[in-house]
């Protein structure tokens, strides 16, 4: 029953962990690319509305849930560690809790809300966009990247359970 759950987690974190990288990568590969290139007061609109949007979506259970099964194979590897198996499960987990989920709430959606806040017509607006697209897109890198490689860690542990 054990192996079952961890062999279930497993699956759900990795599928999970890939989906929110392929969505990280479309930002940070294009999305915010061509809002940077709609100007300033419409980059913003389409931003917020993404903002809005996304909250609303299946993104967040995915978002969401990979976090919590993150969390739980971490639990799981403390709990049951048995040396270089444990270490790479635990470094999944660790690098998408904390690459992708702390990364979002402590930088990403900050600047969500400073960008909600403004007046997209504003000259205020255009500051805050010209920060938002740099800072952003770089911590958006971020998020990729370790989603990314939480997925191949957690693939490699399905792999290895085969």
């Amino acid at each position: 029953m054990s192996k079952l759950i961890v062999t279930g987690l497993l699956w759900f974190s990795a599928i999970g962990a890939g989906l929110i990288a392929g969505v990280f990568f479309t930002f940070s590969t294009f999305v915010m690319t061509a809002l940077g290139r709609s100007g300033p007061a419409h980059g913003i609109v389409a931003m917020n509305s993404i903002n809005v949007t996304i909250l609303q979506s299946l993104f967040m259970p995915v978002f969401y849930g990979t976090t919590l099964t993150s969390i739980a194979l971490a639990v799981m590897a403390i709990a049951r560690w048995d040396g270089s198996r444990s270490m790479i499960l635990l470094a999944a987990a660790t690098l998408y809790v904390l690459g992708m989920f702390v990364c979002t709430i402590v930088f990403n959606v900050p600047l969500n809300n400073a960008l909600a806040a403004v007046d997209a017509a504003s000259a205020d607006g255009r500051v805050v966009w010209v920060r938002f697209l740099s800072d952003w897109t770089f911590w958006n890198h971020v998020r990729t990247v370790a989603s990314l490689g939480a997925t191949v860690l957690f693939t490699f542990m399905l792999s290895a359970r085969a």
